[in-house]
């Protein structure tokens, strides 16, 4: 058996023409569309797409084994995204998606310590690298975007914004910020709000970052930042925010992180969790994502994770459900990164870029095909802590409306 038998039963729609390390051309076709022209320049790796297509196809297009003739990466795996919708179910699907999800409790197993590794993995890379495709303010998470032709920076900005309008701040409010990032956020609510912001991250890069930050803006004695795992954190805040952290988690890890922001908050105090998520329930995490980009990462369906909160005894206020905003967010960071390739190169070497290409490719198609969504919750300990429409919410983002050129260049 070869991949051959998979792509026989896939391509519904368009031609797929693949040279094998032979040089011999096979011809998958479907309804018309587009023509994708692949080559396998490894024998091996006919049977090992078949068995493991999902680890498989990023690796082989990392180590060059696998390359395209006459379209982008992004075609490619628009191609198969939408032929694979197209595409019923049959004796292959248990194989593919089963064994990941039998395993998952302990590929998510994310103790202090291998939460401490997990980040380290990730996030304490060049610090150039992330200057090279992000927006100014170095925000790593979904944007928001109210209008079409929105530059990255301004739907960055808009996302702020959005979040600090769902936390109803108060000046002089104690604020913790778990995943804090590059510490964009924390600035960003210590100014615009009056509130002190305590940051958490695991990864000494970001921290460095944040504290420079802090002090050159003159802030740091309203925003302090620490090396410190959620779970070791032993004060109390008005209000408690994360964005981007979640997905780090992992679901063995549920319990303990919604009963922490329980006692983290004060009685009447309000949390905001920002998370990507799945609309189509429970499944597993792609093993070539887990494998080289984020080990012990999970992005939950909301039935995984409401019931969690409800037995915590949190109320779960509001949510909202952005859909494409973080396929636009992707669809900005690739064509930044693939317009500095070059300099990526410099850094690292050409692996590594491919790696990287796939990555932000491969999820952009995850938003676009797969399901993928992001997900805002507010939460409270109390039923009435938050006013019984989100009018609030709109009023604020309007009075902190900032015209498009400061936006933009607010986190220069």
């Amino acid at each position: 058996m070869t991949v051959a038998l998979l792509l026989r039963h896939l391509v519904r729609r368009g031609t797929l023409r693949v040279i094998d390390a032979a040089g011999q051309l096979r011809v998958f076709a479907g309804a018309p569309g587009k023509v994708i022209t692949i080559r396998l320049r490894d024998k091996k790796l006919e049977r090992e797409l078949l068995f493991v297509p999902r680890l498989m196809l990023g690796e082989a297009y990392m180590d060059g084994r696998l390359t395209i003739e006459d379209a982008s990466l992004y075609d490619f795996l628009d191609f198969l995204a939408a032929n694979i919708n197209l595409a019923p179910k049959n004796f292959l699907t248990p194989l593919y998606n089963g064994f990941g999800r039998a395993f998952r409790t302990i590929q998510q197993w994310n103790s202090v310590r291998r939460s401490r590794r997990n980040v380290a993995h990730h996030y304490d890379l060049s610090d150039a690298l992330y200057d090279i495709f992000l927006d100014r303010d170095r925000q790593y998470s979904c944007a928001y975007f109210t209008a079409v032709d929105q530059t990255i920076d301004q739907a960055q900005a808009n996302k702020k914004r959005h979040i600090a309008a769902k936390l109803l701040l108060k000046p002089g409010q104690r604020v913790l910020d778990i995943g804090c990032g590059w510490g964009g956020l924390a600035l960003y609510l210590a100014k615009e709000c009056e509130v002190e912001v305590t940051g958490l991250t695991l990864s000494t890069e970001q921290l460095r970052v944040a504290e420079r930050r802090a002090a050159a803006a003159g802030m740091a004695s309203r925003v302090r930042f620490k090396l410190m795992d959620y779970r070791q954190e032993p004060g109390q805040y008005d209000r408690i925010v994360s964005v981007g952290m979640f997905e780090h988690v992992g679901v063995p890890q549920y319990p303990t992180f919604f009963k922490k922001v329980k006692s983290l908050l004060t009685e009447d105090g309000v949390a905001l969790l920002h998370s990507i998520g799945r609309s189509d329930g429970a499944a597993s995490t792609n093993p070539w994502i887990r494998k080289y980009i984020f080990p012990g990462g999970y992005s939950p369906a909301l039935s995984e994770v409401l019931p969690v909160v409800e037995h915590t005894g949190l109320w779960v206020t509001d949510i909202e459900v952005l859909r494409l905003h973080y396929a636009e967010t992707l669809r900005a960071w690739r064509t930044r990164f693939l317009a500095e390739r070059d300099r990526v190169k410099a850094l690292y070497d050409e692996r590594f870029c491919r790696m990287w290409e796939f990555y932000l490719a491969g999820s952009e198609i995850a938003f676009r095909y797969q399901g993928h969504i992001v997900f805002q919750m507010q939460m409270a300990r109390r039923v009435d802590t938050v006013p019984l429409t989100r009018d609030y919410m709109f009023e604020w983002e309007r009075s902190h409306q900032a015209p498009a050129a400061a936006e933009a260049g607010r986190a220069a």
